[in-house]
């Protein structure tokens, strides 16, 4: 239960809305409690079926004193104006309780509204904000279609699960303890015993909301693992067209969907139990009861009349209602508690980059980008080793070497997508590990080999992240990337939408969108990764004409495999297996006729 008592926790971001629905559920509780124990003795006084007290009672704490005094008034009442006035007057009371009961069940019900949708946006915004901070490293060793399932599958499913118990959780406990007020106050005896049955009926209903839970944690599991597929395959259909894997594809999903549907078969079953367990369990309590306080009555103990008896059952009878709820809660909880761990999960998950308490806030860029010795490694396995170099301003450094080397993770580091296992990045003296990551990243300006772009229009492609951008600034931007003409050819303009990853525009069309995205940023640390190598050679050229644009008086990081696109770099540090082996400009490495020069004339062949 901790995890739903993390859950409630929420309810503190809207604790008027739970007052006001305790208070209307309070009033709910009463109003039902009375509209019972009312009938049945004002009954008895019209249809003279017990003598009414012939003097007036004193009253006091005690239920017989008050059954006493009530029936001693209503028999006068009732004398002085006739049985039919006195039913009357029951049938009006008991209309007005019951309209009393449903309003305050609807203002109840009401304020819950707000309660239940805002714990669940709460959430819902935990989840989706959690997901931003966490570092690159988190989405490589997770599946994307399990991340999903988790923010959308599971989030519904704890809403579903336990968002839909919280009106049992506010409503049936209040509504339980006055009817075992009540209870106590007629009959010590039987409340006791009716009391040291309940355990039982609970440690049945515990055991099996315990497996339902672990059933539903393998379900919830295995839907993550079915939507990663099916996201593998929407990312991928070209290829598996290509390849003629449909039927490939289609066996694997259909072993993996058979599997789910054997975990939700079971998890159902075991739900289904719950409501005829629930039941028969209510019936035998019941029945318990009739034979303990029957033969309380017939052996005249206890002073216990066949009266306060039938009030008693009636009592009970409706408190069973609530209890069966709560019980009913608890099930609908343990199954949206195995969504709520999955959740957590992430909610939980270490953030690795952390702003120091005092992080100092860097507006600009003076001097020089330094690594000392710098050192990176994902878990055991080394990736960057000794790296040492100095990036003066406005230069333009090269990094190039086979695949695998340690390049993309040498700029990773800098923006702080990881932060160094050892060693020291600093920008004008500053470690980075010093800086807001904020500040850090303005500095920055990043166009990668997969041109990442948003289904949305191209104005806000372009202006990413910016408040209030103005239109001539973007269209500035679109011109110096060499963008505007074929942008002023689509349907709407700078206004229209790309489709999804901007599927409606060719490779080079999207990249120089990019492009434009970090013109109009404008930073003074520009790093491109790769940032023409999937393009064709006519969109290469105009890409790589407005990269030339973007890196003028601009300290720049290129990171290339096309080495033609590199030969003006002021320095080449050539990289293999995470060491710097070579450095130096392109007509002095050539003339060491290393490593270097190798891919050169591997290139060129």
């Amino acid at each position: 239960m901790n995890s739903y008592l993390r859950i409630l926790k929420y309810v503190g971001r809207f604790k008027n809305y739970a007052v006001l629905n305790f208070v209307f559920n309070l009033f709910y509780a009463f109003f039902n409690l009375f509209s019972i124990l009312m009938v049945i003795p004002f009954l008895q006084i019209i249809f003279k079926l017990v003598e009414p007290p012939t003097q007036k009672p004193e009253l006091s704490w005690n239920i017989r004193d008050i059954m006493s005094y009530l029936n001693f008034q209503f028999a006068a009442y009732v004398d002085k104006n006739g049985a039919f006035n006195g039913l009357l007057i029951v049938c009006l009371a008991v209309i007005v309780m019951f309209l009393l009961k449903n309003i305050c069940r609807y203002l109840a019900l009401y304020y819950l509204a707000p309660l239940r949708t805002g714990i669940v946006r709460e959430l819902r915004q935990g989840v989706y904000d959690k997901i931003l901070q966490l570092p690159i490293s988190y989405f490589s060793e997770k599946r994307k279609g399990d991340i999903i399932a988790r923010m959308s599958t599971d989030v519904k499913e704890v809403e579903n699960s336990i968002m839909n118990t919280i009106e049992s959780t506010f409503r049936d406990p209040v509504t339980m303890i006055c009817f075992l007020i009540a209870m106590f106050v007629i009959s010590l005896e039987l409340t006791v015993f009716v009391l040291l049955l309940l355990p039982v009926a609970g440690f049945m209903i515990g055991r099996i909301g315990k497996s339902l839970k672990r059933k539903s944690q393998k379900e919830q599991s295995q839907l993550g693992y079915l939507m990663s597929l099916f996201e593998e395959s929407l990312s991928g259909v070209r290829i598996i067209k290509a390849f003629n894997a449909e039927r490939y594809q289609k066996g694997k999903f259909l072993r993996e969907n058979k599997h789910l549907e054997h975990l939700s078969t079971s998890a159902h079953r075991r739900w289904n139990v719950a409501s005829p367990l629930i039941e028969f369990l209510s019936v035998t309590v019941v029945a318990a009861l009739l034979y303990f306080g029957g033969s309380i009555i017939l052996r005249n103990e206890g002073g216990l009349t066949a009266e306060l008896f039938l009030g008693y059952i009636l009592v009970f009878a409706n408190m069973l209602g609530p209890a069966r709820n709560v019980a009913n809660s608890y099930f609908y909880i343990q199954r949206g508690i195995a969504s709520l761990d999955r959740i957590e999960a992430i909610m939980n998950a270490e953030v690795q980059i952390k702003e120091e308490l005092h992080a100092t806030n860097i507006k600009s860029f003076e001097q020089e980008v330094r690594y000392t010795d710098v050192q990176f490694a994902y878990g055991e396995n080394p990736v960057l080793q000794n790296i040492n170099i100095a990036i003066g301003k406005g230069r333009m450094v090269a990094l190039v070497g086979p695949s695998g080397s340690g390049k993309s993770t040498f700029a990773d580091l800098l923006a702080r997508y990881h932060d160094v296992t050892s060693g020291s990045i600093t920008i004008d003296g500053i470690d980075v590990r010093q800086l807001r990551v904020s500040s850090l990243r303005n500095l920055l300006g990043i166009v990668t080999q997969e041109s990442i772009l948003f289904n949305d229009t191209v104005f806000n492609n372009i202006a990413f992240g910016i408040d209030h951008a103005q239109e001539e600034d973007v269209i500035r931007a679109a011109k110096v990337a060499n963008a505007h003409e074929f942008i002023m050819r689509l349907e709407n303009g700078y206004q229209t939408i790309i489709g999804d990853r901007g599927s409606k525009l060719s490779g080079g069309e999207r990249q120089r969108i990019t492009i434009a995205r970090a013109i109009y940023k404008n930073p003074p640390i520009l790093i491109l990764d790769e940032a023409t190598s999937s393009l064709d050679t006519e969109n290469e050229k105009l890409v790589q004409d407005a990269l030339f644009k973007l890196m003028r008086n601009r300290t720049s990081i290129v990171i290339a495999h096309r080495l033609s696109t590199i030969q003006f770099a002021d320095d080449i540090i050539v990289m293999q297996e995470g060491r710097i082996v070579e450095r130096g400009n392109h007509n002095a490495l050539i003339a060491k006729n290393g490593l270097y020069a190798r891919l050169v004339e591997m290139q060129a062949f």
